[in-house]
């Protein structure tokens, strides 16, 4: 595997996304500067109700205010220790859970030029991504002129500086033994793709030669690199990741208010509110907002989750922690 910086650069520190518009003055957007240059987005420095002392675990009231330290370098010292993943195995994870992205094939109709077309995808048991195609689509005659392609995904389309993977590889037919499996596990993510069942459409399967990522473009945290097909393939999808939507819509429904609380015990920041993103073993992602801005957090659990139970015994440990403290 070759990596062009640390792997902690997968953290979500590294796609901060701050929003701030000053009074009787067009809307500027100060998106995903880098903390040790980061310009103020108002006369009053940004700060935060916690000393750079203080400790992570420790709750923030509105008198500890200390105006000598930057929020955004207390999110820095914070998500730096925060546990994560491994590089691979949140590639492998966040792929996983993916439904959609931008297929490039070969053109056949305008030779030597790519082509892109965005397509749904499901990947299989080893990771490689099973697409539904269509004898009539010019990806798919594109492929079987020449099978090279990628497949780009972004975690968070709409945030640019967040984990973006090029998989790149060879489109091949599922064979005849195959289809059954890879019919199911394609409905699985596609349930009422009711047209794969047509007589024009076939499963293509694209054979991983390389897995490439890059996280924190326009950042100071830029980490990007990639891996080989074997080392993709021998890491492992997250067993908890695939709860993320439930637990997730669950918490901002029900308990956006906990959420908050935990986000601050856990970082120090007192943020006014905290949206539950995803999660993992190690720990869930949120976007939170504070005194106008907005950037995304990665809290960590006190240990490994080791089933969906375990992940609510660990929120509710979580917030017990962060209430006792606020007591």
């Amino acid at each position: 595997m070759r990596t062009l910086a640390a792997s902690s650069t997968l953290s979500l520190i590294s796609r901060l996304n701050v929003y701030k518009t000053p009074p009787s003055s067009p809307i500027f957007q100060f998106c995903h500067c880098p903390f040790s240059r980061f310009p103020p987005p108002s006369p009053r420095p940004l700060s935060i109700m916690a000393s750079a002392t203080q400790s992570s675990s420790q709750a923030v009231s509105p008198g500890d205010v200390n105006n000598e330290t930057n929020v955004f370098q207390l999110i820095q010292a914070h998500q730096e220790k925060a546990a994560r993943l491994p590089p691979v195995e949140e590639i492998r994870t966040v792929l996983d859970q993916s439904t959609r992205g931008m297929l490039s094939t070969f053109s056949q109709k305008h030779e030597g030029y790519p082509s892109g077309s965005m397509v749904d995808f499901a990947c299989d048991a080893s990771g490689s991504p099973i697409l539904a195609v269509s004898s009539l689509a010019i990806h798919t005659k594109d492929l079987l002129a020449n099978p090279k392609c990628s497949l780009l995904v972004a975690r968070d389309p709409e945030d640019r500086t967040d984990l973006v993977i090029t998989l790149h590889g060879d489109a091949v037919a599922v064979s005849e033994q195959d289809q059954a499996a890879v019919r199911t596990a394609y409905l699985a993510k596609h349930p009422n793709a009711f047209w794969v069942d047509f007589g024009d459409f076939q499963f293509m399967r694209i054979e991983p030669k390389v897995v490439r990522y890059v996280s924190g473009v326009a950042t100071a945290l830029l980490g990007s690199g990639e891996f080989s097909k074997e080392e993709y393939q021998e890491s492992k999808v997250d067993p908890i990741a695939q709860f993320s939507k439930p637990v997730a819509s669950h918490m901002n429904k029900d308990h956006a208010e906990d959420t908050k609380v935990i986000v601050q015990f856990s970082t120090s920041i007192p943020v006014d509110y905290a949206c539950m993103l995803d999660l993992d073993s190690l720990g869930f992602n949120v976007k939170a907002g504070y005194q106008g801005n907005t950037f995304k957090l990665r809290i960590p659990f006190p240990r490994r989750a080791e089933d969906r139970k375990d992940v609510k015994t660990l929120i509710v440990e979580m917030l017990q922690a962060a209430r006792s403290q606020i007591n």
